[in-house]
């Protein structure tokens, strides 16, 4: 399959099979977020995997709406502002680092057959708390991890994205 065919591949999962995830395809996973660039390679970001009901229960307690709770996996995005790279203006880079890795290993879930799902509305002090992270640590995205009790629409691209004209100017 193609990046392409992938990038399209890959959607929004809300509803999950009660399916567990193997231990395999969860270091898969992972391993395309330890190899996202980042900013001067300082890797801010870290992932809490949450497999243990008490705990997913908790979690999915930091979002308002229940099927996060159905999620087999949650995995926690963490950024470290302690190791983030700074532009010279100040601005922190440790929530766009984080976002690559988590780009990456949403698409690696996809192309495995896992679903997943951006989850950035959520009570991020709550679950700092449950997590007890230190000050420097932010809960960025939760990102539930399973099997999707649904197929994406690859073809839905042409009707929900912008067109390439809209998007890029050339100059």
């Amino acid at each position: 399959m193609s990046f392409l065919e992938l990038a399209r591949k890959r959607f929004s999962t809300r509803k999950y099979l009660d399916k567990p995830v193997e231990e395999e395809k969860i270091q898969q996973v992972l391993e395309a977020a330890r190899v996202a660039p980042s900013a001067h390679n300082y890797q801010p970001y870290s992932f809490v995997v949450v497999r243990d009901e008490e705990l997913r229960e908790k979690i999915a307690e930091t979002y308002e709406y229940g099927w996060l709770k159905k999620a087999p996996v949650i995995l926690v995005a963490l950024g470290d502002h302690s190791r983030s790279w700074r532009r010279s203006d100040g601005k922190d880079h440790c929530d766009i680092d984080t976002a690559i890795a988590i780009d990456h290993l949403t698409l690696q879930a996809a192309e495995l057959g896992l679903g997943t799902c951006w989850v950035c509305m959520f009570n991020t002090m709550q679950c700092h708390k449950i997590l007890e992270l230190p000050d420097y640590m932010e809960a960025v995205a939760l990102i539930p991890l399973g099997y999707s009790a649904r197929e994406g629409d690859a073809d839905r691209h042409e009707e929900k994205r912008r067109p390439l004209p809209e998007l890029a100017r050339w100059r």
